[in-house]
């Protein structure tokens, strides 16, 4: 694996992308930053990002492997029998209730306290555009954003932050690589999901016609999550070309799906992007 230098300033943003399951991946990337004591002055998550990207700002190294790995084998919290006994393709109670209160408790306290700041995007119903949060102090209203973040559309319930009917960021903005920009950052290192050259079919994504009836624009922004995604990433390559970003991605063709369950590929994809991390020397500026 080919070694990459990228240089930690304080215009540097981490950029996580989602992908469900596969975000595995981003686990294992983000547990070797944490070996090394890399932190970055912004990061921003999307779905299984926001996720990750938690327990990276509270320094828990590992939960992100433990949750998705270890606890899905004894769980089985994901799956088409989730969809139909809980009406969610993911068990929400478990994952966002369970899991950080009793069974993997999150460290609301270090991440309050932690100096750097964090985004988690949201997909807003009503609007169809990419809301972006960075609660630290309110633990309620984290979980209500990292949910909404993760409420993947057709398979998962609307979720509410503040009242508000959100679904998963990753409808309207699955790589925020623009928001860190336009906020300063602009010296990027973006952790990717899929192989390098991938892109979604160019077909718009069929909405059917009893799903979000109440939302017109959501329903729009989903018919173009596909074409979105493919310009983002079409944007990433350009800026990688040019030498102006730093992207890490799985080097290995993808195996692993968004609702897999089999933990043996869960474990090689995490065991991927702690190499791929390794792989980047960190410069500080």
């Amino acid at each position: 694996m080919n070694q990459v230098k990228y240089s930690l300033t304080s215009t540097s943003g981490l950029i996580l992308e989602g992908g469900g399951m596969r975000g595995v991946f981003t686990c294992g990337v983000l547990d070797n930053l944490m070996d090394r004591g890399i932190r970055f002055p912004y990061t921003i998550g999307v779905s299984a990002g926001a996720c990750n990207g938690l327990s990276y700002m509270s320094e828990q190294r590992g939960r992100g492997k433990f949750s998705n790995i270890d606890l899905l084998e004894k769980y089985r919290y994901i799956g088409l029998k989730q969809l139909i006994f809980k009406g969610n393709i993911m068990d929400f109670d478990l994952l966002f209730h369970k899991f950080p209160e009793e069974i993997i408790p999150y460290h609301y306290d270090k991440f309050a306290a932690c100096k750097e700041r964090f985004e988690m995007v949201t997909t807003s119903c009503r609007t169809g555009r990419a809301c972006y949060y960075d609660e630290k102090m309110d633990p309620v209203r984290i979980i209500d954003i990292v949910k909404a973040s993760s409420s993947l559309p057709f398979v998962s319930p609307i979720s509410y932050v503040d009242g508000e009917p959100m679904l998963d960021g990753g409808i309207a903005d699955s790589i925020p690589l623009l928001r860190a920009r336009e906020l300063g950052f602009d010296n990027n290192l973006v952790v990717l999901t899929r192989n390098k050259g991938y892109r979604k079919p160019q077909k718009p994504t069929t909405v059917p016609p009893f799903f979000y009836r109440k939302y017109p624009l959501l329903r729009e922004a989903i018919r173009r999550r596909n074409a979105l995604y493919n310009e983002q990433i079409d944007l990433v390559e350009r800026l990688e070309d040019k030498g102006e970003l730093v992207v890490i991605r799985p080097q290995k063709p993808i195996t692993v799906d968004r609702i897999e369950r089999d933990t043996r590929k869960l474990l090689d994809l995490y065991n991927e992007g702690y190499e791929c991390a390794a792989a980047v020397e960190f410069i500080k500026g």
